[in-house]
């Protein structure tokens, strides 16, 4: 086998030195103040660098689009410049990265947002679900539903955390339109039940997300753009009744855009890898990315025959740094400690030591 998983690629317009990609991956530790990450997050991207690309943890676009205590923003000028020392580390080690651009939507807590600010989806059904607040995981908001002039407003707080992710010196960004976040809550029948021009049927029922995409296409170049989708997933109370008959426009108009990649959730997210995923990758033209239940088995396979072009771990690259070297060596790999995987400082975060600095000690 040439192990294709290992050997460089192009998507859009990056350039990767392998297939293999850091997944996005909350780790609730930056600044809750601020939204700025840390001198950890410097450390903890830097060590990860060998990944063919990183893409970072959910960043949100607006003190609206927060969900979760410590999350990161991408919405002011000292977010971007904390950002920059991360990227800047990361580039030093010959890696690539992109920000993830997040509005959580629902899926938030009143005592996340800044005051008189409520939060908000395409309906004012609160989800059965939780989020994870100072207090602890406690369910979330009830919200309102979204105006056409709200939507348009939070279409401009993409373009300028787009601009500030430019000034970050990020390689490209990717659209959050998964794990039942905002974007999604607008694409599953399940959850829009709008009658106007975003609700009904599918081709406007993904309106919102091509406004949006449209939008970042005035600030990146569509080949530094990536998408992520979900659309088997039921995570944050999400539901479609026909996920292949109603994802099939959608992405067949993403291959008319030239994207970085499609990041397509295979299954349920961190679950069963049900539902027809392999008709709608039939469907995408571009650089694909895989992401859900992979080990190097299946990653060095499904690269191989070429069914997938990329595959995103995300909990292995938590505990082993050096994840590229590890699956190339077939070496073991360590477990995570699940206690620290959100919250905390350095331990469970940057503390955890590559094969070279095993053999070493």
């Amino acid at each position: 086998m040439s192990q294709k998983l290992f050997a460089a690629n192009t998507a859009g317009a990056l350039e990767l030195t392998n297939r293999v990609v850091m997944a996005p991956l909350t780790r609730n530790r930056a600044d809750d103040s601020t939204g700025e990450v840390l001198d950890r997050h410097v450390e903890y991207y830097a060590q990860r660098a060998s990944a063919g690309l990183i893409i970072t943890e959910g960043s949100q676009i607006s003190a609206e689009a927060k969900g979760y205590i410590q999350t990161p923003g991408i919405h002011t000028a000292a977010q971007a410049a904390a950002w920059r020392k991360v990227t800047d580390a990361v580039h030093a080690k010959g890696g690539k990265i992109v920000i993830q651009l997040w509005h959580v939507g629902r899926i938030t807590h009143d005592s996340l947002l800044p005051e008189d600010v409520k939060p908000v989806g395409p309906t004012d059904q609160a989800a059965d679900a939780q989020t994870f607040t100072h207090a602890g995981f406690e369910p979330t908001a009830t919200p309102e539903a979204l105006t056409v002039a709200g939507i348009q407003h939070v279409i401009e707080d993409y373009v300028q955390a787009a601009k500030y992710a430019k000034d970050a010196g990020f390689d490209g960004v990717e659209l959050h339109a998964a794990n039942g976040y905002l974007l999604e809550q607008f694409l599953k029948d399940g959850v829009n039940t709008r009658t106007d021009a975003y609700g009904g049927s599918a081709e406007n029922r993904a309106r919102f997300l091509f406004e949006v995409l449209d939008a970042l296409a005035t600030v990146w170049e569509p080949g530094r753009i990536g998408v992520r989708l979900s659309p088997f997933a039921s995570f944050n109370d999400v539901s479609d009744s026909d996920p292949v008959a109603h994802y099939t426009p959608l992405i067949e108009r993403l291959n008319t855009y030239g994207l970085a990649y499609l990041h397509l959730i295979e299954g349920d997210t961190g679950g069963a890898r049900e539902g027809d995923f392999e008709t709608l990758r039939q469907l995408y033209t571009g650089t694909y990315m895989a992401n859900n239940g992979y080990d190097r088995e299946t990653a060095l396979a499904r690269t191989e025959s070429g069914a997938v072009d990329l595959v995103a771990f995300g909990r292995p690259f938590i505990s082993n740094p050096d994840l590229v070297a590890r699956l190339k060596a077939d070496a073991p790999l360590a477990e995570g400690d699940q206690a620290s995987f959100y919250g905390g400082g350095d331990e469970g975060f940057t503390d955890y030591p590559t094969l070279e600095l095993q053999a070493a000690q």
